[in-house]
């Protein structure tokens, strides 16, 4: 057995493993730049959709100022409360979830708006260690790099609101014959209670569950600190749910 070519073809792959991984890191932090100031126009779940449902999807890029304050207020308060708060992660919720799902419970989610930031722009959507563990590194990235103001607006423009339907002005126009900006308190909370699954949940026709959510989510927009990118948040005042 000749062990010096076994030893060279093992340096290779060492070799080859490093490159790749030089060449991930340098495209990620490439990428996570560019959309720091760059609309995100298209995400891999676009087209995961756009494939597996043989439809054109509805997608249109608007600032966050021209985004409804009450739907920011909305999902903060449905989603991630302690958005302004954490760092990405949310610790306690997630070892709750952990400790539930130990028990037998239902599995529930624990991502933050960060956290599902990171895995609708950057990553397909598979459930797997590995893409659990870039959901981790790109939710690292996009909080140094971006910040909550554009964590939020890059959230509210690339989200799966519906079929085929993503973005908050395109939910608005399909749902509400509206605009972005001109969302109300109620329909803001409708929007946000269809997240946990939009393609099963329909904002526009809400059912008796979806229209309960509603409620107690209107309810949660009111008890939670106003979402303002620019002070520091409050310790404390976000409440989790």
């Amino acid at each position: 057995m000749n062990y010096s070519r076994i030893k060279k073809g093992l340096w290779g792959i060492v070799r080859w493993i490093k490159n790749l991984l030089v060449a991930f890191f340098i495209l990620s932090l490439f990428f996570v730049f560019l959309y720091k100031y760059v609309p995100v126009y298209y995400t891999p779940l676009m087209l995961t959709r756009s494939i597996e449902q043989k439809i054109r999807i509805k997608h249109q890029w608007v600032p966050l100022s021209n985004i409804s304050p009450h739907l920011v207020q909305a999902v903060v308060a449905s989603e991630d409360n302690l958005f302004l708060e954490h760092n990405g992660f949310d610790f306690d919720q997630i070892e709750i979830a952990q400790q539930e799902a130990a028990k037998g419970k239902r599995l529930r989610g624990a991502s933050t708006i960060s956290q599902q930031t990171a895995k609708n722009v950057f990553l397909f959507p598979h459930r797997s260690w590995i893409r659990k563990g870039l959901e981790a590194y790109f939710t690292v990235l996009i909080e140094w790099v971006w910040g909550k103001k554009r964590i939020m607006e890059v959230y509210l423009n690339s989200i799966e609101m519906g079929d085929g339907i993503f973005g908050v002005q395109a939910v608005a126009e399909a749902h509400f014959h509206t605009t972005a900006d001109r969302l109300t308190a109620p329909q803001s909370a409708l929007i946000a209670a269809s997240l946990p699954n939009p393609r099963r949940f329909h904002s526009d026709k809400p059912s008796a569950y979806l229209l309960k959510r509603q409620a107690a989510i209107i309810s949660l927009m009111w008890k939670i600190e106003p979402v303002k990118f620019d002070k520091p948040p409050q310790k404390g005042k976000g409440k989790r749910k």
